[in-house]
């Protein structure tokens, strides 16, 4: 049994009680077979707990008031399983509300929370942990596989006039062990290294995808129970997989049941409408600076990362929090700061409070950073003045890429820049480079669907683009189905399109992408050196009439692969590219490959260097370069010729 101290009330109310969901929310005794539940509502008239038992009026179970900085805490014969609400008496009159640090949530649409008995799961992820506490994510293979748990997979259920659409819905969803048992295998089998899951946390509508939440503490119940994700997150550890998880500390949805007023008027959001709206989102603004506020937020991501061994967060919507103008573009509209500007200083100091306390409980942890900002530093450490994540999505990456790719192959040499820019800025942060479920909605076409030409050339183009995504410097993220070359756009009341793989081209295309994450995962120089210069220098990076780029990637140790990208659908014999040192070299990786469902210009000639100086060279090789495809070269050390299956 935990007991509430005034040191926790002190450290929560100070804004830097780390651990507040312990005793925070409803905390059932086994000893007494009780429920204790406390919480913060300063400008409550009365708060009680409102059950079936008491025909949701909170009689008989009202809470005392801590202290006049608003903690209330009862302690009552209520039994796990039991649905409830906060029967919150304010100037208005009376509201119910959700548990914001209840640790389940009924399954929508019914809005209580749950009581739920302590956690009896053993974990079984030893192995993982202490793997986990010699790595260095800066230099190591992150690969990461984006999904939405609610649509990977789905079961094939008819349709009956009994079921609402939630019942349906309800009916279809897999649950958490049941991905356990289908979903981390092919993460496995596809050679990711991480599985990075849409929010998870409760939220009332299918189609927010979880990031308008009403339940910061709870896995939502739509898949199982805590117990439940914890089991999938063990067998993912078991399987050599990391687990992140999309968090939204930026804003809030406004349902009547969750934190908007939560004690009758504004608590969690900004009084001022100016700052608490976000208007694009319909959601309200987290106040960042009310203590309170800090100490249910950062406790909640070390929660997640502490309780449900997650490896790490991606934290969502930065630029919406750093920025007090992020919605705002007419001057009667723009806010400012004491100094004029525009940057919210109360959620730039929580960000920083934020990555200290998690680096501090959890060093190895990943949290990055979702930023569409030109704010600098993100991911330098808090002392050196950043925001101290330690990683960035890199947005620009991804549409000057997509910019590019877009194009057909004519306008591509009138385009080039697409291409060299990003490396402009390539070491001003610790990149990784997405490829979200942001790209496929909306509109914006499936991956696939965004390259030009015929059927075949799309698909020659969309390995291009995933070879050249994991030879750059950067970590690497995918969504889901991507992996197949979907025709249609993520499609979030319905499952993958996994019917595709009957066809060739989607099954080549899957192929490629599971023989490319293993090329990437078996080549430190892909990714030791990602965020050091020495581990990338250009080969030719001008050739903008044939529209094509070489680059040289550098292991930690000085290994050395060349890569070579055409964005042509020409076929390039007797090409001429300088190499940087004499001896032979072998294509040892090409997208063109049959086996993938390219045309299979493959070069399975030893190439020895000739003294011919090309690109700042003094030596070269011949070779040949496949349409819309993207090759590796090695430097041989050894006489024995190395197997060019394209990787496979």
């Amino acid at each position: 049994m935990y007991e509430l101290s005034d040191l926790d009330q002190y450290l929560f109310h100070q804004g830097t009680h780390y651990e507040a969901y312990r005793f925070l929310g409803s905390h059932y005794i086994p000893e007494s077979n009780e429920t204790i539940f406390t919480v913060w509502a300063p400008q409550a008239h009365a708060v009680a707990i409102a059950v079936d038992d008491n025909n949701w009026t909170g009689e008989g179970y009202e809470l005392q008031k801590l202290s006049e900085q608003g903690l209330w805490t009862g302690q009552f014969d209520v039994q796990p399983g039991t649905a409830y609400k906060y029967f919150i008496r304010t100037d208005n009159g009376f509201q119910l509300k959700a548990d914001p640090y209840a640790r389940t949530a009924e399954i929508r649409p019914r809005t209580a929370s749950v009581v739920t008995a302590p956690s009896t799961y053993k974990w079984n992820d030893m192995s993982w942990q202490k793997n986990k506490e010699n790595k260095n994510p800066y230099t190591s293979a992150i690969n990461i596989y984006e999904v939405h748990l609610g649509t990977w997979k789905k079961h094939d259920i008819e349709w009956t006039e009994d079921m609402s659409i939630d019942s349906y819905t309800d009916a279809t969803f897999y649950s958490y062990r049941e991905m356990a048992a289908e979903l981390v295998p092919y993460v496995k089998e596809m050679g990711y290294t991480h599985v990075e899951f849409l929010p998870l946390t409760e939220h009332p509508f299918d189609l927010s995808w979880g990031y308008q939440v009403t339940g910061y503490y709870a896995p939502t119940s739509r898949f199982g129970t805590p117990e439940d994700f914890k089991y999938l997150v063990d067998c993912f550890h078991q399987a050599g997989i990391g687990v992140l998880m999309d968090w939204v500390p930026a804003h809030f949805c406004k349902d009547e049941h969750g934190l908007r007023q939560f004690d009758g008027r504004p608590l969690y959001e900004y009084s001022d409408p100016k700052r608490a709206e976000k208007r694009g989102w319909g959601t309200l603004t987290f106040d960042f600076g009310r203590n309170e506020v800090q100490s249910f937020l950062v406790s909640n991501a070390n929660f997640w990362l502490k309780e449900f061994h997650l490896d790490g967060l991606r934290v969502d919507a930065v630029h919406s929090m750093t920025d007090l103008n992020f919605e705002n573009y007419t001057e009667e509209e723009k806010i400012y700061n004491d100094e004029g500007s525009s940057e919210h200083k109360e959620a730039v100091a929580f960000i920083k409070k934020l990555n200290t306390v998690l680096f501090d409980y959890h060093p190895q942890a990943l949290i990055m950073a979702e930023d569409s900002s030109d704010m600098p530093l993100v991911t330098a450490p808090v002392e050196h003045g950043g925001l101290g994540f330690n990683f960035k999505w890199d947005l620009g990456f991804m549409h000057d890429t997509l910019d590019y790719f877009e194009l057909d192959q004519g306008a591509r040499p009138y385009n080039h820049q697409f291409l060299t820019f990003p490396m402009m800025y390539r070491y001003n942060e610790n990149y990784v480079l997405p490829f979200s479920h942001d790209e496929v909605v909306h509109g914006k076409l499936s991956m696939l669907d965004k390259m030009p030409g015929d059927q075949w050339q799309k698909f020659a183009n969309l390995r291009a683009l995933y070879g050249y995504m994991m030879t750059y410097p950067g970590k690497k993220l995918l969504f889901m189905g991507s992996e197949l070359g979907l025709y249609s756009e993520w499609k979030d009341k319905e499952q993958i399109d996994w019917f595709l793989l009957k066809y060739p081209f989607h099954h080549g295309m899957q192929k490629y992408v599971k023989a490319l994450n293993e090329f990437y995962s078996k080549h430190p120089e892909l990714y030791e050196q990602d965020y050091d210069p020495q581990g990338f220098d250009w080969i030719d990076v001008d050739n903008n009439e044939q529209s094509i780029i070489s680059y040289i990637r550098t292991s930690a140790v000085g290994e050395q692969l060349i890569v070579v990208l055409n964005f042509t659908g020409q076929v390039h014999y007797d090409y001429v590219l300088g190499v940087p040192a004499e001896g032979s070299y072998q294509e040892i990786f090409n997208s063109d490959h049959e086996d993938f469902g390219g045309s299979n210009q493959l070069v399975n000639d030893i190439l020895l260097s000739s003294k011919l100086a090309v690109n700042g060279y003094n030596q070269s090789i011949k070779t040949k370069l496949p349409p819309f495809g993207m090759t590796v070269y090695k430097q041989m050390d050894k006489a024995e010729k190395i197997t060019n299956a394209g990787g496979i």
